[in-house]
């Protein structure tokens, strides 16, 4: 039997100018499951997401399913996509859901106000987006218009969604060509009523909340998961209103003549920005190092931020039955040159996608309390997955490290505890740990999700891997000759490639990581 300095003794040949990290990785302590939707997604009604995204309508000539484009469902589809967040954002509260149902030559038009001042025809509404579910495979999360609709509004859509009888809505929706109920689990109670979605104070936002929660009801076999829109970033005290707003129903989870609290989790977003005003966010795809480790800095910033609001609700709700979601995230730097600044769209590089694995690694660890997770948006606007232009279809470096983090879904979470000293950076003034990972674990398989920041170095990993393991890694890696690399409809350079020279030995996982890469390894463990 090896001893632990031992089975981390490293290779004969190491390179001695190569930072390394010495790790543990505990396959058989599983902790908290790593809810799926955690990878879920958001669409709003903001510039090419929807229209010119995933609604091309039935008169285009791209392959589609009832105006709903088919590439960029079947992208979606790869990624075994769990949720999608629907209709804002700040649309929402300006979304009136009468408008966008029944005959759509008749539809009224409306004027979009938030993005970019257009007029919309209201083409793509309930139905439509109901179908889109349907083709993805995904959870529909349907946000209510708390800001400028009513508490019946909102009522009597949840009606028209879910009810199965004769009742007004669901004879509505009948007549309007579809007769079974649809299947919505997630329903938000407004959006950002601090700003966009209101200008609220918490106190009033959480009485709000707790009347809309009331008469959002369940109908038949659908049971609503209801979210009350939460803070910005580290509003803490945001937070701390709702929970109190909630906590005298805590005790038994009863509410006379609901059966259930008023609402079930708790949202809030955090944006990277690191631009140095809101109207000078910087580009996209031209940057130095030094932004591109400010970038970094602010990335792992989430980390502290989901440990500081999960602290103020684990003081009222210990046993955690009151939901954490991050409904709102990603990257968000100044519009491409030429394009409309109300459209958001930006390019998307490798630096994207690292701020993307360092935001699910902590999702990761705090799975136990963050239970969904929706990147703001899924295709064209701001840290896409996708990007259309006409016939050509582009899969951003982000929706690589969706796809490559697939095996976390639903995954048990398994602690990984690094030994010694992590690689840092100093960036001013402020040390960036240039190492993060995680591990889940499912069905009898290991994944393990490791990221190197540094701009310059690769990185030597080695991880004990106690508890067991079996047969030979498979790993894969996401990288590029420079971290500003992006994909176009021309050259895609930012690919998923093999990870030459990972072993797993006597339990001890060695990889070199490239420079500012992203990695994933995948092993059996122990029959």
């Amino acid at each position: 039997m090896l001893l632990d300095d031992e089975r981390l003794a490293p290779d004969p040949t190491p390179t001695s100018t190569v930072p390394q990290v010495r790790a543990v990785l505990d396959v058989d302590l599983p902790g908290a499951s790593i809810s799926r939707h955690l990878y879920g997604h958001f669409a709003e009604h903001l510039g090419r997401c929807i229209y010119g995204g995933f609604w091309v309508g039935e008169d285009s000539d791209l392959p589609h399913e009832g105006g709903l484009r088919l590439d960029v469902v079947e992208a979606l589809r790869a990624l075994d996509i769990p949720n999608l967040r629907w209709p804002g954002g700040c649309f929402a509260d300006t979304y009136h859901w009468r408008d966008g149902i029944g005959p759509r030559e008749e539809r009224p038009a409306m004027v979009n106000s938030h993005w970019g001042d257009v007029v919309e025809d209201n083409s793509f509404g309930t139905h439509e987006f109901m179908a889109l579910c349907e083709l993805l495979g995904a959870d529909p999360y349907v946000s209510a218009n708390v800001g400028s609709g009513t508490v019946r509004e909102a009522a009597e859509w949840i009606e028209y969604l879910t009810r199965a009888d004769d009742s007004p809505m669901a004879r509505l929706r009948r007549a309007n060509g579809r007769d079974a109920p649809w299947s919505v689990p997630f329903w938000g109670l407004g959006n950002e009523p601090w700003g966009c979605g209101g200008g609220m104070g918490s106190g009033a936002y959480a009485e709000l909340a707790r009347q809309y929660g009331t008469y959002s009801l369940d109908h038949g076999d659908n049971h609503l998961y209801r979210i009350a829109a939460g803070a910005a970033d580290a509003d803490y005290r945001w937070t701390e209103v709702l929970m109190q707003n909630l906590g005298r129903y805590l005790g038994d989870g009863e509410v006379s003549g609901h059966g259930k609290n008023t609402y079930q989790a708790i949202s809030f977003h955090h944006y990277t920005i690191v631009g140095p005003t809101w109207d000078a966010k910087g580009s996209a795809t031209e940057f130095d190092d030094a932004e591109y480790y400010r970038t970094m800095v602010k990335a792992t910033e989430i980390e502290r931020i989901i440990a500081g609001h999960a602290n103020v609700m684990d003081a009222y709700d210990p046993d955690k039955r009151v939901g954490l979601v991050l409904d709102e995230w990603g990257t968000w730097f100044d519009v491409e040159p030429g394009t409309n600044p109300g459209f958001l769209f930006q390019q998307n590089t490798l630096r994207d996608a690292l701020v993307a694995s360092v935001h699910f690694d902590a999702f990761h660890r705090h799975a136990d309390r963050l239970v969904m997770a929706n990147i703001a948006q899924t295709v064209n606007v701001l840290q896409a997955m996708l990007l259309t232009d006409g016939n050509s279809l582009v899969l951003t470096p982000s929706y690589h490290v969706f796809a490559m983090n697939k095996g976390h879904h639903d995954a048990a979470s398994l602690p990984f505890t690094v030994r010694g000293t992590t690689p840092t950076a100093t960036v001013d003034g402020t040390e960036l740990p240039t190492f993060s990972a995680s591990a889940s674990t499912k069905d009898g398989q290991v994944l393990v999700s490791l990221t190197n920041l540094d701009a310059e170095r690769p990185l030597d990993v080695e991880v004990d891997v106690r508890g067991g393991a079996n047969g030979t890694p498979v790993a894969r890696v996401l990288t590029a000759p420079e971290i500003s690399a992006h994909n176009t409809a021309e050259q895609t350079p930012v690919q998923v490639r093999p990870l030459e020279g990972v072993t797993l030995r006597d339990g001890v996982l060695r990889a070199q990581l490239p420079p500012h890469s992203f990695a994933t390894v995948s092993f059996a463990t122990q029959a």
